[in-house]
């Protein structure tokens, strides 16, 4: 929507006087607030003033103009100078003093809700000035606003009057805000004293918060141990439980079969599986009673804890598990590395898809301040997207019978632990996955 309201040609004070004029009845007419009726008419006599000192004339053109939806009264100053080239060091610049030249762009953008300046070189300058008009403002139509200007037509305007006018609504605003400044001051002084109050009492609070926090992280730290623990005994314990389960179903076979010979093969089968469950239950419980930190280490070489890993998940025939070439001693919390590792093998095996040929090949190597373990399967290989979340508590891909998903979250808490990171790394078939440990626990002698 855009209706012409009027048109004034500027060439003197006279007509800057009645710009504002015709700035203040149109936005009385549009049911404009007086404060901002004289912002207006302000803004569009400091332009128009500006044009007539550095042009010498132009013209005014008033409308009404509708944009998504808002209604606005416009005013475009137009000249036909030599333009501005420096437009933004005018309108952004730090102006000092107040009777700075050329100050009148800065202060008109301050009272309008829309100001635009467009300038070309020898080819003038427009200055866009638009105030939001209210709800309730009346609608207005070309026979109305002809009307409205009928009207305009038989009002004189003396300057003189006019600027006297002026200068009183400047006065009554400034006594305005003089009263509100004296209000304000009352309040601020009143605000700080009841700061100083809160502040003195936010000390108090300050310290039993500490305290609490300090509490409460230490239960948080115990509470994230405990649930560490439940995790680990329900998942890493279904591995030897079902190897158990399998050859109690083989042994209740050659029983009922009458196969008694047979029979007795299985039983150093299952005590060796229980006698390992137990040793792994009660590494678990040492670690539960006694504190992550407060672990005894011990020396474990890397190739005997693979290999055991390997026996107490009962890999399948058709993959291999090739074990690191070189043999390596480290003094550590034997538990948590036998964790990290069975874990990792544990899913290789689990989400390995060939039938022939599987392989999960173990290997380190030494990069300054800490070694790096890898454990590269040539199974499905893991997606992009899935290479992150795989690490995050109970994540299973979807897939049903996958498992509890707490395995690699699992492995990620303890590496964490140990300051170390683990990651996945897997384009197209096959992943590697890689954790590093602290070379520190290396035994001197192999160093």
């Amino acid at each position: 929507m855009l209706i012409n309201i009027l048109k004034i040609n500027i060439t003197n004070e006279l007509d800057v006087v009645l710009a504002y004029k015709r700035a203040k009845q149109l936005s009385d007419k549009l049911g404009i607030t007086i404060g901002n009726q004289t912002k207006f008419a302000t803004a569009v006599s400091e332009i128009c003033r500006n044009m007539v000192e550095h042009v010498g004339n132009g013209n005014i053109q008033f409308n009404l103009v509708e944009i998504n939806g808002v209604k606005f009264i416009e005013a475009i100053v137009s000249d036909r100078g030599r333009g501005l080239g420096n437009i933004d060091y005018l309108l952004n610049r730090n102006i000092g003093a107040s009777n700075t030249k050329g100050t009148g762009l800065i202060h008109s953008r301050k009272l309008v809700d829309y100001f635009n300046v467009v300038s070309e070189f020898e080819k003038g300058t427009k200055v866009i000035l638009r105030q939001r008009l209210p709800h309730h403002a009346p609608i207005v139509t070309k026979t109305i606003a002809d009307t409205w200007m009928m009207e305009f037509d038989m009002d004189s305007v003396s300057p003189y009057a006019e600027i006297k006018r002026q200068n009183m609504q400047l006065l009554e605003v400034l006594e305005q805000l003089r009263d509100r400044n004296e209000v304000a001051e009352q309040q601020l002084q009143e605000i700080s004293r009841l700061n100083e109050k809160l502040q003195q009492t936010n000390n108090d609070i300050q310290g039993l918060l500490r305290e609490r926090e300090e509490q409460n992280l230490k239960l948080q730290h115990i509470n994230e141990e405990l649930d560490t623990f439940a995790h680990t005994v329900s998942h890493d314990l279904r591995a030897p439980l079902q190897n158990i389960e399998g050859l109690a179903r083989a042994l209740e076979d050659c029983v009922y079969a009458g196969k008694t010979e047979e029979a007795k093969e299985f039983f150093p089968m299952l005590h060796q599986q229980t006698a390992r469950m137990d040793k792994f239950i009660m590494s678990i419980l040492s670690y539960s009673i006694s504190g992550r930190q407060n672990i005894v280490k011990s020396e474990i070489e890397v190739r005997q804890l693979v290999s055991g890993i390997t026996e107490l998940l009962s890999i399948p025939e058709h993959i291999t598990v090739i074990l690191p070439a070189t043999p390596l001693i480290l003094e550590t919390e034997t538990i948590l590395l036998h964790q990290v590792f069975s874990n990792l093998i544990g899913n290789a095996i689990k989400y390995h898809d060939l039938i022939v040929n599987a392989t999960i090949e173990v290997a380190y190597e030494l990069k300054g301040d800490w070694l790096y373990f890898s454990l590269q399967d040539n199974g499905p290989g893991i997606a992009a997207e899935l290479q992150n979340e795989i690490f995050n508590m109970y994540y299973t891909g979807g897939a049903r019978n996958s498992g509890t998903g707490l395995g690699l979250s699992i492995a990620k808490k303890i590496v964490s632990g140990k300051g170390g990171k683990i990651w996945v790394e897997s384009e197209g078939r096959g992943a590697r996955f890689v954790f590093t440990w602290p070379a520190a626990e290396i035994k001197a002698e192999q160093v």
